[in-house]
């Protein structure tokens, strides 16, 4: 029986290590359809591992660490076609980037329900802008002492590389924190609103990202509607594909892309990216709190007027055979 046990518990051990390898991988190769090229460095506007790997150590813990330096080897043996100590090096920053964001998270209390203001901004400060610093710093910094990287061409891959990773947090670890808690929807689920949702999100986002009239602001209005009325479960999927949609404008220099230096597109994705998470992200935690908070009071005035009916003092029984007889009953 033990033995059994032990035995399930090293295959489940397994298969999520090879799981979250191979969504890493496949996540990243993703990534690299939309490689744009910075002082000779290769770069993307939005590195998905990263906010993968994060996931995974939010919701498995360190034993996720062993799949994701599994996957960050094979990435860099993908795109660079042999394994050298530089590459290892890389890895190794890909590596301890989402690690020290899931320590510094678990730290100061961070909870993975996303259902505060609080966990919000601690993911965007620690676990996006803060952890990915080091990944961006080993990536550059290698570059440069490999004599790949000029001296003076160092912070502009190093802000690329940031950006990418950090995006990667903002917009890939939220959605997969809040299919982690998914449900299969009921019959009275708000299905109209959630096909209508899905439908002005799409349509909004391919007229904000590809009209050359500069209306990328159309896509606030929509992410604001998914955080009120859905909260992280409706705005997440909803950062997702805006996102996804402006890079790929970004990289094909259309839209409000169009005739822009690659720095200026990185800048502008970066930027846009950033405020569409943030929104995201932010507001739906807010939405969520409030609602919290909401059913915490009515269940705690629930609690209080059933106390009070309890204590409250009750009527004398009053005497029923003698007010038969036409006396009254005892005062």
């Amino acid at each position: 029986m033990i033995r059994s046990e032990e035995t399930r518990r090293r295959v489940r051990v397994v298969s999520q290590t090879l799981a979250i390898t191979a969504v890493y991988y496949a996540s990243g190769r993703i990534g690299l359809l939309r490689q744009v090229g910075v002082e000779g460095s290769v770069v993307t506007p939005l590195w998905p591992p990263t906010g993968i790997a994060l996931a995974a150590l939010l919701v498995l813990g360190v034993r996720a660490l062993p799949a994701i330096a599994l996957g960050a080897l094979l990435m860099v043996l993908s795109i660079s076609g042999t394994l050298t100590p530089w590459g290892v090096g890389i890895a190794a920053g890909s590596t301890l980037a989402p690690l020290c964001s899931f320590v510094s998270l678990r730290a100061v209390g961070f909870r993975s329900e996303l259902d505060r203001l609080r966990d919000g901004v601690l993911l965007v400060f620690l676990g996006a802008m803060g952890g990915m610093v080091i990944s961006a710093t080993v990536g550059s910094g290698i570059q440069a002492l490999n004599g790949d990287l000029a001296e003076d061409k160092f912070w502009q891959v190093w802000s690329a590389w940031w950006a990418g990773d950090a995006m990667g947090v903002l917009t890939v670890t939220p959605l997969l924190l809040v299919l982690r808690t998914a449900r299969v929807p009921r019959r009275g689920d708000r299905w109209a609103e959630t096909l209508a949702l899905a439908v002005v999100a799409a349509g909004v986002t391919i007229i904000a990202t590809r009209s050359p009239l500069s209306m990328i602001y159309l896509l606030f209005p929509v992410l604001i509607w998914a955080a009120l009325r859905f909260q992280l479960a409706g705005s997440a999927p909803c950062a997702l594909l805006m996102s996804v949609m402006a890079i790929v404008a970004g990289t094909d220099r259309v839209g409000p892309f169009a005739g822009h230096s690659v720095l200026e597109v990185m800048l502008n994705l970066t930027v846009l990216n950033g405020c569409v998470a943030l929104t995201a992200l932010l507001l739906a935690a807010i939405v969520t709190e409030h609602n919290n908070i909401r059913r915490e009071t009515e269940r705690a005035c629930e609690e209080l007027a059933a106390l009070v009916e309890e204590l409250a003092p009750r009527p004398p029984a009053r005497d029923w055979s003698a007010r038969h007889r036409g006396e009254p009953g005892p005062a």
